[in-house]
């Protein structure tokens, strides 16, 4: 994991488009909106009472049958890839993309028109910094079904490269790449989904693309096309007239790139690992991608993100003068020994605190909390990692000394390994959403000898006390 020394970026304005849905067939206002640092890609659905939220998160992919479905607590969002690869291609980290239905609308069938509305929205720096994950060796992804496979492997920035091959005369081997984000809208973005005509028969027979007048997919005919299945056409095209061009596409559209097919697969790939979370400093290779093994990948790279964060152990040299002693410590804390449990704070930003507590055999706890083999009780590390949050939580008032924190809630403590007496307890605490009507709420670590000791979601409130 790596800070990167470029800075989050968001959106000036609000933006809306207004559609069709391709599966659902319903209008729909999609309405894009600025968000705070550390937001990430969030799906809002206006049209369900009280307004709920999605993230873009791998964890709620559902369905990859025809796009990436998401679901949260019965909170739907279909065909979610071109939109979050037009965030991703104009290097954007936190929006809000509000909708008034399940699916956005489904445009020309690329990202050509969000990257438009988002531009015209202006895209603009935050103060925080971005996070990048750094791919130090190869990862791949294979599926024995259908073949495909997707590896990352270390590259100065985020690149790809898809190959794809469907077997077909029609549309044999193609490859599409870009080396640089930058890249994205002039090569990418007005790149068109498509489909075979053997699938387009079957969706139509099951009622599914009513949002088809269907110019805004390209038709590969892989078949021989008789006049039933013509007649069809005609109907849901709207046209008199509907035939093969010589290059074995329908009439309804002209291709863009001979290579259109390879170029909105890498579409696909950039929406996709978007719901990894974080931005990725590594050169992606997807042979034959599609939504299920992109999305199996995006679980898999988020996996070994997550344990790598866990396992980042904050840089603390216990030499230098830290930027906060005990005394500076008590001036804030309201805590005094023996139940003060941090000793110095080396960090604290707007979102990060890194505290140190050196864990001796002179703490009172030890008289009875297993005297033969004396074990720091786990209650008293989350005190800790909480008192060490109690200093980020204050930052943001301006007299510290007349506030208190107090907890309310607990979530998903675990207890990796057992803290002892000669311990240096390092507590790493990150603010999971700005502070807002002063709740805070944190994502803990406590590291010793260099390892993962505990780790929990606090949340606190900071309340006046005089």
């Amino acid at each position: 994991m790596a800070e990167n020394m470029a800075k989050q970026q968001t959106i000036k304005n609000e933006v809306s488009l207004e559609g069709v849905g391709l599966h659902t067939g319903k209008e729909v206002k999609l309405t894009f909106k600025p968000a705070a640092e550390n937001t990430g890609y969030v799906f809002r659905r206006t049209d369900l009472e009280g307004s709920p939220e999605i993230e873009a998160d791998v964890t709620y992919v559902v369905e990859t049958q025809r796009g990436t479905n998401l679901e949260k607590k019965g909170v739907k969002i279909q065909t979610s890839e071109h939109v979050l690869a037009a965030c991703v291609g104009l290097e954007i980290d936190n929006i809000i993309i509000e909708l008034n239905a399940s699916e956005p609308p489904i445009m020309d069938g690329s990202s050509k028109f969000f990257v438009e509305a988002l531009e015209k929205a202006e895209v603009v720096e935050q103060d925080a910094e971005r996070e990048e994950f750094v791919v130090n060796e190869v990862i791949s992804y294979h599926d024995e079904n259908s073949g495909s496979e997707i590896i990352v492997m270390p590259a100065d920035e985020y690149q790809v490269t898809t190959m794809v091959d469907f077997g077909t005369k029609v549309l044999g081997t193609q490859n599409a790449s870009i080396q640089h984000l930058s890249e994205f809208k002039k090569e990418i973005s007005d790149a068109r989904t498509f489909s075979f005509l053997h699938e387009l028969e079957s969706l139509l027979d099951h009622g599914l693309i009513k949002g088809g007048d269907l110019n805004n997919a390209i038709v590969y005919v892989d078949k021989e096309i008789g006049e039933e299945t013509l007649q069809k056409l005609r109907g849901v095209f709207h046209k008199d007239d509907i035939s093969v061009k010589p290059n074995g596409i329908l009439d309804n559209l002209t291709l863009h790139y001979p290579n259109e097919a390879a170029r909105h697969k890498l579409l696909d790939v950039l929406g996709d690992l978007a719901l990894v979370g974080t931005r990725i400093r590594g050169k992606v290779i997807a042979n034959k991608p599609g939504h299920y093994v992109n999305t199996q990948f995006a679980k898999k790279l988020a996996k070994i993100i997550k344990a790598e964060k866990r396992s980042n152990v904050p840089k603390v040299d216990l030499d230098q003068k830290p930027l906060m002693d005990v005394n500076d410590i008590m001036n804030i804390l309201p805590h005094r020994p023996p139940f003060l449990l941090v000793d110095k704070i080396y960090e604290c930003t707007d979102t990060c605190v890194v505290g140190v507590k050196n864990v001796t055999m002179n703490e009172p706890f030890f008289v009875g909390h297993f005297p033969g083999k004396p074990v720091m009780p786990g209650v008293l590390q989350v005190e800790a990692m909480a008192q060490t949050g109690g200093i980020l939580a204050l930052k943001s008032v301006p007299d510290p000394e007349n506030y208190l924190t107090y907890f309310m809630k607990i979530d998903n403590v675990r207890f990796k390994q057992q803290v002892v007496p000669g311990d240096t307890l390092i507590f790493k605490l990150e603010l999971l959403a700005p502070i807002r009507r002063g709740i805070c709420q944190m994502q803990a670590y406590a590291y010793a000898n260099g390892k993962l000791a505990t780790e929990a979601i606090l949340m606190a409130q900071i309340v006046k006390s005089k």
